[in-house]
């Protein structure tokens, strides 16, 4: 994988489960500076061998998985394993307050998207890149649908003062 400086990893879509582990391991060693052997030492494995088999043959046993994600610091595995089963993951909402940039940058993934989807059905954008959008895009409106329905729930306080 070619890696830019300015990458926003977060808004990559894998294709399949060893471009999943793959790219786990890329942002690992960028974001972290962790190597094969670091990662295998923190997932306390005896031999950072069987990391290396993993990652090639794209075959790691499912109890290590979260493992791995953890210690990498991103969740490609898990954002592919629902998407394969239909299914969209959505960031718990940490219930912090909204910011401009916020409502600028929901209103910009949202006009990107439907360029996109205007490009794509009249043939001139291709449907990795208009899928892409659409999902980042489904995915902060769905945050913030989750986000206005637990307003009032105890365990958010969104900066006001706490009455008790």
């Amino acid at each position: 994988m070619n890696i830019k400086k300015r990458r926003n990893w977060n808004a990559l879509q894998v294709c399949n489960l060893r471009q999943a582990l793959e790219w786990c391991k890329e942002y690992a060693r960028y974001r972290h500076n962790c190597s094969i052997e670091r990662i295998a030492e923190l997932m306390e494995l005896a031999n950072h061998w069987s990391l290396y088999k993993w990652l090639e043959n794209g075959r790691m046993r499912a109890v290590l998985i979260r493992s791995y994600e953890a210690v990498c610091g991103i969740d490609y595995v898990t954002r592919w394993s629902a998407a394969l089963s239909g299914k969209m993951l959505i960031r718990i909402p940490n219930g912090r307050q909204l910011q401009d940039a916020d409502v600028i940058g929901l209103h910009f993934g949202f006009a990107s998207a439907l360029d996109l989807l205007t490009q794509f059905y009249e043939g001139k954008a291709d449907v990795a890149a208009t899928s892409e959008a659409l999902t980042n895009h489904l995915q902060k409106e769905a945050f913030h649908l989750a986000n206005a329905q637990k307003r009032g729930a105890p365990e958010f306080n969104f900066g006001e003062d706490s009455h008790d």
